[in-house]
């Protein structure tokens, strides 16, 4: 039997998809709420990730210590994550336990204790975590090329300010989760084992009379973006860049992300050949790219000796635009190949098409099937790349260094 995908919109505006896997025992769910740290107030940066670890704390009749025992004894393996738009809940666990599990979440996102008792070690937690970006510089010099890059809100970092989330309250927190926890604009996701008829029942009987609400859209600032040097004494320097590419759901949309594969798949890729293999020059290097609803970029990023990293930004930068020069049938065949490895796993894996099928809503408001996804990777080509490359070139390169000296951008 081929892929069996269902889909049904209640009432009150809440998506539910599912997607039977008749050759698995597990179930995996994934919640997605625009609730996201581009929705954190002035001067409350910080409120949604607080939210997301807050609202676990102990839900309907259980108290923190209850509920995560309940979801303990079902096998749930589970996360809470924050984005810039949206908040996602996940869990995983046996199909038979999917009933029970979901009564649990429903308890969770609409009738969350938040303890005000449980805030202070949340805000300390997430203090550390900020803290904890100085220890990582890679990571930390991300999230200033993202703070430079994007407009605003879509800059926000989920980890906040540290000042702002000690000087949050617990009345703070749950005025974010009255605003913005709503049906309207979520999508509930559900792919393993499952029975759709009785799943599409138990939902309607969850979730059917959560109050609608607006859908929150952020509202993008005007922004021009800005390329830095942050001083640091340290032996090394971190190199990242970002410039404009497409989002998903544009026809050249798998051209990008070919181009991505081609600079940056593997121990073959050019980065890791040129930069790193051929001359040394750093210990880490990749690239990616990374779509919104309305914009797509490709970041790239380099780490190295700072007495070499004039040469390796140069080196870099050089490859990047290197591509426009031509790309060869075997990077093509090596770029189908990781991307329909990547497909097939995720064919395997409930809690990946779970999160894939609800991506796919969240951007397009379908859900696309493997042979739409075969057939764009298969449709790959060096003309394919190339003419996506024409009408997208590497240009207006954004620069953001961490390190002990500023660096120059090549001609």
């Amino acid at each position: 039997m081929g892929q069996q995908v269902f889909q049904h919109t209640l009432s009150n505006g809440m998506v539910l998809l599912a997607e039977r896997m008749d050759h698995v025992r597990s179930a995996a769910i994934n919640f997605l709420l625009p609730a996201g740290a581009a929705f954190d107030p002035l001067g409350k940066f910080g409120t949604a990730t607080i939210l997301a670890e807050l609202i676990t704390r102990g839900a309907g009749d259980r108290d923190s210590r209850q509920l995560a025992l309940a979801l303990d004894n079902l096998g749930v393996d589970r996360d809470e994550s924050v984005g810039a738009i949206n908040m996602r809940f996940w869990g995983s666990t046996l199909s038979r336990n999917l009933a029970p599990t979901l009564d649990l979440y429903a308890d969770i996102l609409r009738r969350p204790h938040l303890p005000e008792a449980e805030l202070e070690p949340v805000q300390a937690l997430a203090v550390q975590d900020i803290q904890s970006l100085e220890d990582a510089p890679q990571q930390k010099v991300m999230v200033e090329l993202r703070r430079r890059y994007y407009p605003a809100p879509l800059n926000k970092d989920r980890r906040g300010k540290a000042e702002d989330i000690e000087g949050l309250s617990i009345d703070d927190v749950r005025r974010q989760y009255q605003r913005l926890f709503r049906p309207t604009g979520a999508i509930l996701s559900v792919a393993g084992n499952i029975e759709w008829e009785p799943l599409r029942s138990q939902v309607e009987r969850l979730f059917g009379d959560w109050p609608a609400g607006d859908v929150p859209s952020p509202a993008m600032e005007h922004h021009t973006p800005q390329s830095e040097h942050l001083h640091k004494d340290t032996q090394q320097t971190q190199i990242a860049l970002a410039y404009p590419s497409i989002p998903i759901g544009h026809p050249d949309y798998y051209a990008a992300r070919g181009a991505a594969t081609v600079l940056s798949g593997g121990m073959s890729s050019r980065l890791f050949t040129e930069v790193r293999e051929k001359r040394g020059l750093c210990y880490s290097v990749y690239a990616y790219h990374e779509t919104f609803k309305d914009r797509g970029t490709m970041l790239a990023y380099a780490g190295t000796r700072s007495e070499r990293a004039q040469e390796t930004l140069d080196v870099t930068v050089g490859e990047l635009r290197r591509l426009a020069a031509g790309v060869t049938d075997d990077e093509i065949d090596r770029v189908k190949a990781g991307l329909k490895s990547s497909l097939i796993m995720q064919e395997e894996s409930t809690s990946a098409r779970a999160g894939a099928i609800a991506t796919d809503w969240y951007y397009l408001n379908r859900v696309r099937s493997f042979d739409e996804i075969q057939a764009a990777i298969d449709g790959l080509s060096p003309a394919a790349i190339l003419g996506c490359l024409e009408r997208y070139p590497v240009q207006n390169l954004t620069l953001v260094t961490l390190g002990p000296n500023p660096l120059t951008m090549p001609e």
